[in-house]
């Protein structure tokens, strides 16, 4: 082997030395660098467990103190139950629901007397209206009656005609207001005169002008009359 050839081959040796050397160099420095990252991961690791402990501890205690909140809750609720005897629950409602039919029942009472009284009401203003119309006949014949008359026939069905309303307004139930020699009554009779009268006593009627009439407790027509010895 020549000097040259001793010389390249001795510089090819040191420069895979040399590479060696560097990649022992960058082998060392990972390691130290893993040396130094373990500590740092391993602490890291442990704060983590300790924040999820922590949160666990939290929400088994919140999930104790529900628990602990729906059981008293519950205790409350079936004491109450307990407490409450069926019977005398049911006997309460009974007794309420007795209450509120009677309530109604007498409502509805009430509720018909007012309507059967408004009707007859109402019934009986109708037939007093229609009476009344029929009065100034009445007192038509009446006049008729009272006149002299030499026609017999003609006079006697005028008086039929008088009867047969007579009995027709008696029918309805229609009664003649008693006037001449009873005593004054203000709520039957319409006093237009006053007279002295020595044969009879004090406020008896005299005379009367005009028939008065009553259909049951009610007046149609007042009577007009002439009071005696009225004080």
């Amino acid at each position: 082997m020549t000097k040259n050839e001793n010389n390249t081959k001795h510089e090819e040796i040191n420069a895979e030395c040399e590479a060696n050397n560097a990649e022992c160099i960058m082998h060392n420095a990972e390691l130290d660098k893993d040396k130094e990252n373990k500590p740092a991961r391993g602490k890291k690791k442990v704060e983590n467990k300790s924040s999820i402990g922590k949160k666990s501890k939290n929400i088994i205690n919140d999930d104790a103190e529900n628990i602990e909140a729906d059981c008293a809750g519950a205790e409350d609720s079936a004491e109450a139950e307990i407490g409450t005897d069926p019977l005398e629950s049911l006997q309460n409602e009974l007794a309420e629901q007795r209450d509120k039919y009677l309530r109604l029942a007498a409502e509805y009472d009430n509720y018909r007397k007012r309507s059967t009284k408004e009707r007859e009401l109402i019934y009986t203003d109708a037939r007093i209206n229609a009476i009344s119309r029929l009065l100034t006949v009445y007192d038509n014949l009446e006049r008729a009656l009272g006149m002299e008359c030499t026609d017999e026939a003609f006079y006697k069905g005028v008086e039929m005609i008088m009867t047969q309303m007579t009995e027709v307004m008696e029918d309805m139930g229609v009664k003649k207001i008693p006037a001449v020699g009873e005593p004054f009554n203000p709520n039957q009779h319409n006093a237009v005169l006053t007279i002295e009268n020595p044969d009879l006593g004090e406020n008896i009627i005299a005379e009367e002008y005009q028939k008065g009439f009553m259909l049951g407790d009610r007046v149609i027509r007042f009577s007009t009359v002439v009071v005696a010895n009225n004080k």
